[in-house]
């Protein structure tokens, strides 16, 4: 061991331990990749699972005054049927479809028990052109029947844009059902619905349907694996750093002695014999 007193000293002690805290970061790095897989799956276990569940009435399955249920609810599939309420659309700002820049269409639609849910109609192109609902996107008049998924409202986290709490607003920065319901005449249910098929059929002059979004894993798999792939190198080859070092401090001492071997004298005799020819 005694190749390796370098490493006792204080500068590469720290070394050690920057190495040692770097391992340990990466270490928990990998498992908390290998826990946000999991949840992963377990959300998208849950989303099959309520979408392939038969489709109901919505009055029968989410009620007003319950918005904590909504999110046991959320990706259940559901059949609202109703009127569109005229005058009432919005849009939701900063959607994008595909890479595109654009909007949601938001119309409440109200219930034969005179309750409204608001219904995501879509998506339209908006390059920040327009600011309400375009007249040539306006909602169907009479009845309509409306199937798609009940979505949980958005609300603003620590950040974002707020909208005014108070005024009738033509465009809302994310689809807050509560701040909808403060506009619109009638007791709104807590969560919106997504819609997927509608009677009278879409048609392309109609916003386009939101896509449900895909069931995948992300890449949490591939980054729990880059973590510890890191980790092994840092395990592995810092060792040999430290080998390396050890031989080239050996080197160095060879050097050193073999240099104090040789000594002075040699050199004076070297000089005292290059003057000899003159001395004679």
């Amino acid at each position: 061991m005694s190749r390796y007193r370098f490493a006792l000293r204080p500068k590469w002690i720290l070394s050690h331990l920057f190495v040692l805290a770097l391992i340990v970061a990466m270490i928990s790095a990998g498992f908390w990749q290998l826990r946000r897989l999991d949840q992963k799956k377990d959300r998208n276990r849950r989303i099959e699972n309520r979408t392939a569940q038969p489709v109901v009435p919505v009055e029968s399955l989410m009620y007003v005054g319950e918005p904590d249920a909504v999110g046991d609810l959320e990706y259940r599939q559901v059949e609202v049927r109703g009127q569109y309420l005229p005058g009432e659309q919005v849009l939701v700002r900063s959607r994008s479809l595909g890479g595109a820049p654009g909007s949601w269409v938001v119309a409440p639609l109200r219930l034969d028990d005179g309750t409204v849910v608001a219904v995501n109609r879509g998506w339209i192109p908006n390059s920040g052109q327009f600011d309400s609902v375009p007249a040539s996107y306006a909602a169907p008049k009479g009845e309509v029947t409306v199937v798609g998924i009940v979505r949980k409202p958005e609300t603003r986290g620590r950040f974002g844009p707020v909208d005014p709490p108070k005024g009738h607003l033509s465009n809302l920065a994310r689809l807050d059902v509560a701040r909808l319901d403060a506009q619109v005449p009638g007791t709104m249910l807590p969560g919106y619905v997504q819609l997927e098929a509608q009677r009278p059929a879409v048609t392309d002059a109609d916003p386009k349907p939101v896509p449900r979004e895909a069931l995948d894993e992300g890449p949490h798999l591939n980054y729990a694996v880059q973590w510890f792939t890191f980790t092994t190198i840092a395990i592995i080859g810092y060792p040999l750093i430290l080998r390396r070092r050890a031989r080239e401090l050996e080197e160095e001492a060879r050097i050193a002695e073999r240099d104090a071997a040789d000594g002075p004298g040699d050199d004076e005799d070297e000089h005292t014999t290059s003057k000899d020819p003159a001395s004679a």
